[in-house]
C-alpha cells in the first residue's frame, strides 16, 4: 500500500502549479521514502536524486518527445547533406540557421 501511494505521490508531480510546489511536494516525496523503510524504494528514491534539476526544467517546460525527436532527425539530415566538410563551425551555423531563435 505504501509503495502505491508513493508512486501515486510521484506521478502527482509532474502536474505541480508552480516550481516552488514542486520543489516542496519532492522532498516531502523524498523523505517520506526514506522514512518508508522499503528497501526497494529508498534506493529508488536515491538514484533519482541527483536528477530533480531535470525533472524541474521538464515540469516548468513541458516538451514532448515528438518535438525533440524532429529536431534530432533535422540536425541528422543535416549531417548528412554536410558530410565531407571540415569545418565545424560551418555545421553549427547551419544547424542555427534551421531553428532561428531558439539558443540565443
Amino acid at each position: 500500500l505504501a509503495v502505491y501511494v508513493m508512486k501515486e505521490q510521484l506521478k502527482a508531480l509532474w502536474s505541480a502549479p508552480t516550481a516552488w510546489a514542486w520543489r516542496r511536494a519532492w522532498t516531502q516525496w523524498l523523505r517520506h521514502a526514506r522514512e518508508s523503510g522499503i528497501p526497494a524504494l529508498m534506493h529508488f528514491a536515491k538514484c533519482l536524486r541527483p536528477y530533480w534539476r531535470g525533472i524541474l526544467s521538464r515540469v516548468r517546460w513541458p516538451m514532448h518527445t515528438g518535438l525533440v525527436e524532429g529536431i534530432n532527425n533535422r540536425i541528422k539530415v543535416i549531417k548528412r547533406i554536410a558530410y565531407g566538410y571540415r569545418d565545424d563551425d560551418y555545421f553549427f551555423l547551419k544547424i542555427r540557421a534551421a531553428f532561428p531563435g531558439v539558443g540565443r
